[in-house]
């Protein structure tokens, strides 16, 4: 039996997710409820929970600042709350899942199953944070190989913003506002090239997830980068984007 703790401002979302727990989710106990962020921060800290239902919109101080003010982090997280706009950051907090309310059962008993696996693949006992800091460092790191008319250009892998199709040439756009066109389409682009820092979002884009500063969901999705570029993102890898960005 894993131990969830919930912290939401509002009594009535605290119910309603402990009924949906206790009914469709047996293999979490839900130890403690908190509505006072300041309060969960010291529960979390002393009963040291396997899960966190945490939401986002609270008094005093919101969910990211929250997890902020905690000396312990070695749990699995899953947001709550009625507002999409914070999905990016969320998973940049290496949240498991993102749950909008109102809660639908399948999208929890979804998420509980992903801390299942986790515990399975005994993942629970590593320092998430820091191995996930390790890995996009070196990534951030590397150094690729633009190949250029009669030269080659060498660039660390965080320096590319993005990747633009251009037909059979690819438009590499870079950090400092410089724009390279090399002839290979972006697929040889992105499996040649490219570090794991980088995820194809569309037929024509290929993205840095380093430089996703949001992730705008209206009547179409789309990235704004960091370069204030618009990149939209197809229907069918909004998914795999999701779980990029929670790795």
């Amino acid at each position: 039996m894993l131990k969830a703790i919930i912290v939401d401002d509002e009594t009535r979302a605290i119910k309603n997710l402990k009924w949906e727990i206790d009914k469709f989710c047996p293999e979490l106990e839900v130890v403690e409820c908190f509505s006072n962020p300041v309060e969960a921060i010291s529960g979390i800290d002393y009963l040291k929970p396997d899960c966190v239902f945490l939401d986002i919109e609270m008094p005093q101080m919101d969910g990211f600042q929250l997890l902020k003010e905690l000396r312990f982090r070695q749990f699995n997280l899953i947001i709550t709350t009625a507002y999409d706009n914070y999905a990016i950051k969320a998973f940049k907090e290496n949240a498991i899942d993102y749950l909008l309310k109102p809660i639908d059962s399948d999208d929890l008993t979804r998420a509980v199953a992903k801390i299942i696996n986790r515990k399975e693949k005994h993942d629970l006992g590593f320092d998430v944070e820091k191995m996930l800091s390790s890995i996009n460092s070196a990534n951030r790191r590397k150094k690729i190989s633009i190949p250029l008319s009669g030269k080659t250009l060498f660039v660390h892998s965080d320096e590319v913003v993005f990747c633009k199709s251009d037909g059979n040439y690819t438009e590499f756009y870079l950090a400092d506002g410089r724009k390279e066109v090399i002839t290979k389409n972006l697929k040889e682009v992105h499996e040649e090239l490219l570090t794991d820092s980088f995820c194809r979002i569309h037929n024509s884009y290929c993205v840095n997830i380093e430089h996703i500063r949001e992730y705008i969901r209206g009547e179409g999705y789309y990235l704004i980068m960091t370069n204030d570029h618009q990149i939209p993102v197809s229907r069918s890898r909004r998914d795999n984007l999701m779980q990029r960005i929670a790795r």
